[in-house]
């Protein structure tokens, strides 16, 4: 492991380019100009990790947050822990030859903004410890771990990385170790790479089954530690002891300059209104900060809909009324923001997905498998009437279904627009069941406001013109180039998750606390993985899980955005967000959660 150019004094993008080349033989010439200058960017951390530290008991041994009894039961190895805290080690002078890591990393999940910086921080701690150290990537996700399939990080390889968005160094993906024979594979690539490490970088799933896989280890007395890294940009693995995931801060910049480009194409044609759908299936931190960063004319918060039982048609009609109030102010135009999962907040919704499933599967135990169902039953049915154009036939399988649903779901299966009568029905997963995630739930409420105003034309109580265009605005998020916070923040839980190894702590997530101060005053150090677990209900049995964090509705984010929106919805305050900077005064800005939050 030698010396990394990430020390070395550029000052310009040739400099790179030409020292990049002279002494790696890296070829940049297809980085952009501000690709280049991002390779430039020196992330800020600590003045603990920059030279010798050591890691230290900073609490009483920890309970779960519910459920303590079965979680300890469970993670015998790793629960009771307490949380550490890196320090200032007693000698002068950074540690620049020490025993000699052997460690592994792997991305879980989708791709989020800062990733890179990860193994770039972790690689700098290992190379500045010992350069005999030794750093694997295992490619693909966690299959790469259980299949054995990695390679080398070296400078070579990770330099044109640093500071680049994507995941794309290692790939990703969406295995979970789990079962008895991929625990045994996991653990047995870490005994023959003789790994002192593992670092998985994902959200609260992907950290669950890090856990589990840290049990299983110690249960083994294998001597790999397995370390956390908080990463999801819907934010929702925030809890009492971590801040912020990675990714967060980078999207919703991102989406929000996205929202406001929209919005003002809305105020300067006048005559549209722009639905779009943001990324958050389980939490609308997303559409929350991005309406605190854009002030659309409406954006629906999932939690506050599953708080108030607001049904398909009253959220319909709450976004009609909008529609006819800013008609009568002489305005046709607008902008709604809603959250990915929104559909499923709806009581109505959920009921009608609960039937619909109900009836699939039992018309699954008469073709055979929940899987034939979807590909021998209602699914076939669809594709081949979807293939003639056979309307009249989808309209007689939706009316067949209809039959077995009681009157509220049959009602509302009937009033929605027919392609989603027909996705409902019809588009199932493996499992046979309703595909939530692939609703486009803002075509849904465009189309549906817009047969409620013919209505209300129609009873004379709707005078003016409405016409939608609807957006996903999804995976545009995931793999920008990170933020600066993003940037250093990464780059710091890299360095905390190495640190953590080498002081053979092993179930824990790295954290950096005190987020909305400078990087240089942040605190650093790990928290047990079991201290953020409950068990949940999943798939017919108990389950240990890190719980997802949603909205606060109590909180002072929200209760921000509640006393704004009525001031939002019927003028045009839109705010103008620009692209993301990464240098000047808005560089070093953070999310209005953030900063509200604290």
């Amino acid at each position: 492991m030698p010396l990394t150019l990430a020390t070395l004094p550029f000052e310009k993008e040739k400099d790179v380019v030409d020292s990049s080349r002279k002494i790696l033989g890296i070829r940049l010439e297809k980085h952009t100009p501000l690709a280049l200058e991002r390779l430039l960017y020196r992330p800020r951390c600590p003045p603990v990790l920059r030279g010798a530290f050591t890691v230290h008991r900073a609490s009483a041994p920890l309970k779960a947050i519910d459920d303590d009894k079965q979680i300890s039961a469970m993670f015998p190895h790793v629960h009771h822990k307490p949380m550490v805290e890196i320090g200032f080690h007693d000698g002068e002078g950074p540690v620049t030859i020490g025993k000699p890591l052997r460690v592994g990393i792997l991305f879980s999940g989708g791709p989020a903004s800062g990733g890179h910086n990860v193994v770039a921080g972790l690689y700098d701690f290992l190379a500045t410890r010992n350069v005999s150290s030794a750093l694997f990537g295992f490619l693909g996700g966690p299959s790469g771990l259980i299949e054995g399939k990695y390679k080398d990080i070296t400078e070579e390889n990770l330099f044109r990385f640093r500071n680049q968005g994507g995941f794309h160094l290692l790939g990703s993906g969406r295995t979970k170790i789990e079962t008895q024979e991929q625990l045994a594979a996991a653990f047995s690539t870490c005994e023959r790479l003789n790994l002192d490490g593992l670092v998985i970088v994902g959200g609260d799933d992907s950290n669950t089954n890090a856990c589990v896989l840290a049990e299983y280890i110690a249960k083994k007395r294998g001597k790999t530690c397995v370390i956390g890294v908080p990463k999801t940009i819907d934010g929702d693995l925030r809890n009492a002891y971590i801040e912020a995931s990675f990714g967060f801060d980078t999207a919703c910049k991102l989406y929000a300059e996205l929202v406001s480009n929209l919005a003002f194409d809305a105020v300067s044609a006048q005559k549209v209104y722009h639905f779009c759908r943001l990324m958050g299936r389980s939490a609308s931190h997303i559409t929350l900060e991005v309406a605190l960063q854009t002030h659309p004319n409406m954006a629906i918060i999932s939690e506050e809909v599953a708080a108030h039982k607001q049904t398909l048609p009253m959220v319909v009609d709450m976004i009609a009324d909008l529609v006819c109030e800013r008609s009568a102010l002489g305005k046709n135009h607008g902008v709604i923001i809603l959250p990915e999962g929104l559909v499923e907040f709806m009581p109505d919704i959920k009921s009608l997905i609960n039937e619909l499933n109900e009836v699939l599967a039992q018309k699954a135990s008469v073709n055979g498998t929940a899987a034939d169902a979807s590909s021998m039953g209602m699914a076939e049915e669809a594709d081949e009437a979807n293939a003639l154009g056979d309307v009249d036939e989808s309209v007689r399988v939706i009316r067949e279904i209809a039959r077995k649903l009681s009157k509220e779901s049959a009602d509302l299966l009937g009033a929605l627009p027919p392609a989603f009568a027909v996705q409902l029905c019809m588009d199932r997963d493996p499992h046979g069941n309703v595909q939530v995630s692939k609703i486009e739930s803002e075509r849904l409420l465009a189309e549906m406001v817009e047969k409620e105003l013919e209505k209300r034309k129609q009873e004379g109580t709707f005078r003016g013109k409405f016409s939608a265009v609807t957006h996903f605005l999804g995976y545009e998020g995931r793999c920008g180039l990170p933020s600066n916070f993003d940037c250093n923040y990464c780059y710091v839980l890299g360095i905390v998750a190495g640190g953590l190894i080498e002081n053979g702590h092993t179930g824990y997530l790295a954290r950096a606390i005190g987020l909305t101060q400078a990087p240089e005053l942040w605190r650093v150090g790990g928290v047990p993985l079991t201290a953020m677990m409950r068990m949940e209900r999943r798939k017919g049995h108990d389950t240990p899980v890190i719980s997802k964090s949603v909205v606060d509705m109590a909180g002072p984010v929200f209760q921000t955005f509640k006393k704004d929106r009525q001031n939002w919805s019927l003028s045009d305050e839109f705010r103008i967000v620009g692209p993301m900077q990464f240098y000047g005064d808005g560089a070093d800005a953070l999310t209005f959660t953030m900063e509200i939050s604290e």
